[in-house]
């Protein structure tokens, strides 16, 4: 049975050679865990986490042990970091997935140390990554708590101490100030788990930002001053796109920031299709309370598009999409499963014609930025926002 036209494209080969860029990037001061988190950004965690591991990537990042578990299944072989923690019951699918957790919380500790050892795992075999909230104050513990924590990994304990983690906030901030500022309470945190007797492996710090900006050799130097690998978490880069630059105190981009720009391949293209055209006379109404009133006789189509499906809302009467490699306007409200375009000045537009939302189009594009600078929002969120019922279908 053919589907209702509305679907995501997804270039898995764009992804894979995104991936190889960012490492080449990173080499030789860190490695790189591939972030497929939130359904791989609303790409397909399906389609892209095996796409990162062709790629060559040996550790993939995920939110929660739900979306380990999905990424186990299609990766069997993958280091799975779950960053957003385990929460209380999800110790045993920790276990028997082989997943490794970020902790900060003594209760998560208790969590995933009483179901190794109802699993009887070996002392030491359980990995986790401690995370150090360095100024951010969403995840995390603080340096001044980190003591406690450490006293629980003993030599008896199932928990191994693989990773330390941070997450640089502010990485696309020009002046690099606060950055500088987390990296040195890093630093000091990881004098303390020395101090303590402890080894860990991987410093896993540095997202998407901060690879571009060019961060991987300060990184790797910080880790290797404390016998450690570094590991950088690129999330957005590798769909594509490059993080926004704050030029707070109006310095040119970093040419690395502009080298990836033309580099980096998208990943994602979102299209449907015109279902309808008509003609409408002038003083006509268009969608839900009439909010766009037609000043001259118009030909409007009607597209297999909505915000249930992830179009914004908001972007009614304020953006316009792609028909025949032109822009043709959103008018009205944009309804639950469709919306309208203005395509008088695009006569030849008909029934059946693709409608591109983000991707290229006969040499004209419209990108997930363009969306978020509309919606008032970012491109991370434009992404997730593609509802399930919206198929991915690689390409």
């Amino acid at each position: 049975m053919s589907t209702r036209p509305c679907w995501v494209e997804i270039r898995t080969r764009s992804l894979e050679e995104n991936y190889r860029f960012l490492a080449a990037l990173a080499a030789p001061h860190a490695e790189l865990l591939a972030v497929v988190k939130a359904d791989a950004y609303g790409h397909s965690l399906a389609l892209c986490a095996p796409a990162a591991v062709r790629a060559g990537a040996s550790w993939l990042g995920v939110t929660s042990v739900e979306e380990g578990v999905a990424a186990r299944a299609c990766c069997a072989d993958a280091r799975i970091l779950v960053i957003g923690g385990v929460f209380q019951g999800q110790g045993a699918a920790v276990v028997q997935h082989d997943l490794t957790t970020v902790v900060w919380e003594p209760w998560q500790l208790d969590e995933l140390t009483q179901s190794a050892q109802a699993a009887g795992v070996a002392p030491g075999t359980l990995t986790v990554h401690l995370e150090i909230d360095t100024g951010m104050s969403r995840q995390g513990v603080s340096p001044e708590e980190l003591a406690p924590l450490l006293h629980r990994f003993t030599p008896g304990s199932p928990l191994r101490l693989e990773g330390v983690m941070t997450h640089l906030f502010a990485a696309d901030e020009a002046d690099g100030q606060i950055t500088a500022q987390q990296l040195a309470r890093l630093d000091a945190a990881m004098s303390c788990i020395s101090a303590a007797g402890l080894f860990a492996e991987w410093l896993n710090v540095g997202n998407s930002a901060a690879l571009l900006a060019g961060q991987a050799r300060e990184l790797g130097e910080l880790a290797a001053r404390h016998g450690m690998r570094a590991m950088l978490r690129p999330g957005l880069a590798l769909y594509g796109l490059v993080p926004g630059y704050d030029p707070a105190f109006d310095p040119p981009e970093p040419g690395s920031l502009t080298a990836a720009r033309a580099a980096l391949q998208p990943v994602l293209a979102w299209k449907s299709r015109i279902v309808s055209v008509r003609s409408i006379p002038a003083g006509a109404l268009v969608g839900y309370n009439g909010t766009f009133v037609a000043c001259e006789p118009m030909r409007v189509a009607l597209v297999a598009a909505g915000y249930a499906d992830g179009l914004t809302r908001r972007l009614g009467n304020r953006f316009s999409l792609l028909v025949r490699g032109q822009r043709a306007p959103l008018v009205g409200r944009i309804s639950m499963d469709q919306t309208v375009l203005d395509v008088t000045e695009i006569p030849a537009a008909a029934v059946g014609d693709e409608v591109v939302l983000i991707g290229d189009q006969e040499g004209e594009a419209l990108s997930a930025f363009e969306h978020a600078e509309a919606a008032q929002t970012i491109p991370w969120e434009i992404f997730t926002r593609i509802g399930p019922r919206v198929p991915r279908v690689e390409i």
